[in-house]
């Protein structure tokens, strides 16, 4: 290998990693633990493609040469002026190209033993396909199913709890997967985020032990499983959390209790269903929106809407659902979680 080049394999191996790309493509995804240092920020970068593409490729790298040098000049005499001498970062960029090349220069010429990342993200990013590709299908999945409302996300929150691996794609997604599960704090990452996010969660598996993870479509919001996931998770067995429609129905008003403090946005949503529920009864759920009356709305759906669908999803998508075993409850509460997640370990350890 180069002198002052290391691979995807030798991450583990630097003291710090260091994002050379421009703040959004660091935003859209970065590796693990990385920090953003760009040699080019947003504007700057948009400024040097154009001369590129409507002058030449000297004069574009006369100018963001000078770019380049004030920006590392800017990080050594801030974030980077405290660093000891066997300091050992590791540079990325697109590529590995110019970007983290010049940067990776200017730190080895203080005399830090950085390095650039060949192949740069891209690199990265097929290491994160491969290994999500490989891992999957080894995996010992144990798939939480049941219908809206039945609090399997708490479930498996109260399985860690008991010491069981799990796996909270929702959590990674950033949703709840229903047509309402948006969350009001915190916006779904984007799609490549994502699968690094899983990714670096696949690898903390032990695939000896059994892997948690509730039922899920190929698409949570606006992001999609990756494709060899969902598969495993198709092929695996089951277990079916039977809960009362009452113990469902107060779950899901306090789960979605948030909802009532932004009516406009819960309206909006509703008409996401324009094409699978008549005008009458979508002008009634908007009716009851505005009235608050949650508990009504909430019923309605699970009746109208969310059973029905998963009725036809899980038959058809999960192999092993007419044999998973039925783990029936009238309390969703915490305790009522508690003692379900208990039961379940209990029948599929």
């Amino acid at each position: 290998m180069q002198k002052g080049v290391a691979t995807v394999a030798q991450l583990s191996e630097f003291d710090e990693i260091i994002d050379a790309r421009t703040p959004a493509e660091f935003a859209a995804d970065h590796l693990p633990g990385a920090v953003n240092l760009p040699v080019l920020d947003n504007e700057q970068r948009v400024v040097v493609g154009t001369i590129y593409k409507q002058q030449s490729a000297f004069e574009a790298r006369r100018i963001g040469g000078a770019l380049v040098a004030a920006n590392i000049a800017h990080h050594l005499q801030t974030c980077l002026k405290d660093k000891p001498k066997n300091w050992r970062p590791l540079v990325y960029c697109w590529r590995g190209g110019q970007r983290s090349g010049s940067f990776t220069t200017w730190l080895r010429m203080v005399g830090w033993d950085a390095c650039q990342l060949e192949g740069g993200y891209k690199a990265f990013r097929h290491l994160v396909i491969d290994e999500t590709k490989r891992i999957a299908p080894q995996l010992q999945l144990r798939i939480v199913c049941g219908p809206t409302g039945s609090a399997k996300t708490r479930v498996l929150d109260a399985l860690a709890a008991l010491g069981a691996q799990t796996l909270d794609l929702e959590d990674l997604a950033a949703h709840k997967g229903s047509v309402l599960g948006a969350l009001p704090d915190r916006p779904q990452p984007s799609q490549k985020h994502f699968e690094t996010q899983l990714f670096t969660r696949l690898q903390a598996i032990d695939p000896a032990r059994p892997v948690y993870v509730e039922a899920e479509s190929r698409k949570i919001g606006l992001l999609f499983v990756p494709e060899a996931l969902i598969l495993a998770m198709r092929r695996a067995p089951c277990v079916m959390i039977d809960a009362s429609r009452d113990a469902r129905l107060d779950f899901l008003v306090r789960d979605y209790a948030y909802l009532g403090e932004d009516i406009a946005t819960l309206k909006h949503n509703l008409l996401r269903l324009r094409e699978l529920q008549s005008r009458e009864t979508l002008a009634r759920w908007h009716a009851m929106a505005d009235a608050g009356a949650l508990p009504e709305l909430f019923g309605e759906l699970i009746d109208l809407h969310y059973d029905p669908l998963y009725r036809r999803s899980q038959h058809g998508n999960y192999l092993g659902y007419g044999d998973a075993p039925r783990i029936a409850t009238t309390d969703l509460g915490p305790e009522g979680i508690r003692a379900l997640a208990q039961r379940i370990l209990e029948q599929t350890g």
